[in-house]
């Protein structure tokens, strides 16, 4: 379905003065409710891939749906081989390229040639279901398929040592990002979740250099007004917002080692604010009560913020209980319902 995502954007913050919104990152824990489904199955099969996504729209009550976080599948593409694990996530296992002079010589594949094929046909059958709020595609940052394609510490003190032949490299990583992003947008998507973790080790002058000046490529190619772009790092960000805010997405997603109260407070805000719940020790390792709790202290944190939407700090792993989602969900519900009675209270109060 195609959205206004201005307009949406701008409604969403208008709506955050009252009532707050939901994004979770949480595909694989769902899984399992929909017939005991494991990793691999969804990461290799797009119909399982659907189903857990249109559980997720039909069930929870989610500002958007996202596909699911998967980065190793753009590094597959170029010809990275990848680990399937039925518990974890997919992984890459080893560099495809052991030196930087090898970079002229690297291909730049095209989408949809092997799993983002499955992405791009997940999108494609997500528009028969009419969801009536964003649907966003998955994909990873420059830096970080840089740094899986090639050696993370040879590719880190490359970038004192020869830091034109890392450009190179983004250049190449940043062109194929381009025609992934195209893909997903011409596929229907309403937006795409940039996940860039790797940039939370450069310091704030590196990852604007080597990271959001080639996210900013990617944004300029593919962001109008029926096509949002959001970046992801859950990296330790604290002093890389003002270079994340170089990129010009429209929202940024933080992940849990930062303090979301202090990072929220230097993004503008007509951008949107995304995080940052613990995936592993609040979501997965918690309580039913802890998850209820934490939600609730952190919405009422961040509650004079309208451009934030409570999430988890990333992916929510796979053998967290569903019992732990749904406790999430009843907290920002019931969090929602006593702030709208508290306002029309403040109201009433205000007329006498």
């Amino acid at each position: 379905m195609k959205l206004n995502m201005k307009k949406w954007q701008e409604k969403l913050i208008e709506k955050g003065k009252n009532i707050n919104s939901a994004f979770p990152i949480m595909s694989y824990p769902i899984l399992k409710s929909i017939g005991g489904f494991n990793v691999r199955d969804l990461a290799q099969n797009a119909d399982i891939h659907f189903s857990v996504l249109k559980e997720i729209s039909q069930h929870f009550n989610m500002v958007a749906i996202a596909t699911a976080m998967d980065l190793s599948i753009e590094s597959e593409e170029f010809g990275c081989a990848v680990s399937f694990s039925l518990e974890e996530v997919p992984s890459v296992i080893g560099p495809l390229i052991e030196k930087l002079d090898e970079v002229k010589k690297l291909q730049i594949p095209e989408s949809g040639i092997k799993r983002t094929r499955n992405v791009i046909e997940v999108i494609k059958k997500l528009q028969l279901l009419d969801i009536e709020k964003p649907i966003l595609g998955t994909m990873i940052g420059p830096f970080s398929l840089a740094v899986r394609l090639f050696d993370m510490t040879e590719l880190m003190i490359s970038l004192m040592l020869e830091p034109e032949k890392v450009h190179m490299l983004l250049e190449k990583c940043t062109e194929y990002l381009r025609w992934y992003a195209n893909a997903l947008k011409t596929a229907g998507a309403n937006g795409i979740l940039i996940a860039e973790p790797a940039a939370g080790l450069l310091s704030p002058q590196q990852c604007l250099e080597f990271s959001s000046n080639y996210i900013k490529e990617i944004v300029k190619s593919v962001q109008d007004e029926s096509f949002s772009v959001f970046l992801h790092n859950c990296g330790n960000t604290q002093n890389l917002v003002e270079s994340m805010l170089e990129t010009e997405c429209m929202g940024f997603h933080f992940g849990n080692c930062v303090d979301l109260c202090k990072i929220i407070k230097r993004v503008p805000q007509n951008k949107l604010v995304f995080g940052n719940l613990d995936p592993v020790g609040v979501f997965k390792n918690d309580s039913v009560e802890g998850v209820y709790h934490k939600t609730q202290e952190l919405l009422f944190k961040l509650k004079e913020y309208p451009n934030f939407v409570i999430s988890s700090g990333c992916d929510i792993p796979y053998h967290t209980p569903i019992e732990n989602i749904k406790a999430f969900f009843k907290a920002v519900e019931e969090f929602n319902n006593k702030y709208k009675e508290r306002g029309k209270t403040d109201g009433e109060n205000n007329k006498g």
